[in-house]
């Protein structure tokens, strides 16, 4: 049967000369996979198939089935025409690194509204904000998905508090035993944008870029740390460069 849902486009995998894979992160039905026949040509990309690009919000309706693990889309339109994230070198490669964090993060075909709302959210805020706070974007969302997740950190950083143990996800008083961890400035960082409540407010973080990578790395750590098979993110690489 077919049904209406919203959806974040995360992976486009050429199939054939004409069709497409596509995973989409849905609002309905968690992270599927779907077929689009017909999108390509075997000379040049078709604009359907502009559609799919990753981090394209769509509204689809679907033909889904509990028992298949691969769909098709019966329609599909914009749900969001975007002014920045598509054509912006920076925001673009943002983009790129929050729907490769959320593809490694949904194992299982399962609904998570909340979650969805929240990456819906973010990326319409990544399309309007200014560049300077787009800049400290990544550490924002990394911080801020895990709540959705089930291994949020928890902000209970001090004067005395001052490590952030990535094995746990608190702040403690001491060093830890083992090597995944953040101290000093860097600690002390993570626990402002812990508190940041809306995006626009990252404008006030004056970070370089030595210390965003630090950052990035080790909030790759976390990640790694708490799923299973997590690996290395490839757009860390981009990323580092644009910022």
């Amino acid at each position: 049967m077919t049904q209406k849902t919203k959806g974040i486009v995360l992976r486009t995998i050429k199939y054939g000369e004409t069709s497409l894979v596509v995973t989409i992160f849905t609002e309905l039905f968690g992270v599927q996979t779907y077929m689009v026949n017909g999108v390509r040509s075997s000379k040049k990309t078709s604009a359907k198939a502009n559609y799919f690009q990753p981090a394209a919000v769509l509204d689809l309706v679907v033909y889904h089935s509990e028992h298949k693990t691969m769909h098709r889309i019966k329609e599909f339109s914009w749900a969001h025409l975007y002014n920045n994230i598509l054509t912006d070198v920076i925001k673009n490669s943002i983009a790129a690194y929050m729907v490769e964090l959320l593809f490694k993060c949904l194992k299982q075909p399962e609904a998570n509204t909340d979650l969805f709302i929240f990456c819906e959210d973010a990326l319409l805020q990544l399309d309007t904000i200014h560049l300077k706070a787009a800049a400290n974007f990544p550490l924002f969302f990394a911080l801020h998905l895990p709540y959705f997740l089930g291994f949020r950190m928890t902000d209970n950083y001090t004067a005395d508090n001052n490590v952030l143990d990535l094995h746990e996800g608190i702040f403690i008083n001491h060093l830890p035993q083992h090597p995944h961890f953040l101290s000093e400035e860097a600690a002390k960082t993570t626990s402002q944008i812990l508190r940041v409540m809306q995006p626009y407010e990252l404008d006030e973080f004056k970070l370089n870029q030595q210390m965003r990578r630090q950052l990035l790395l080790r909030y790759q750590d976390y990640y790694a740390l708490h799923i299973a098979e997590f690996g290395q993110m490839k757009t860390l690489t981009v990323l580092h460069e644009v910022l």
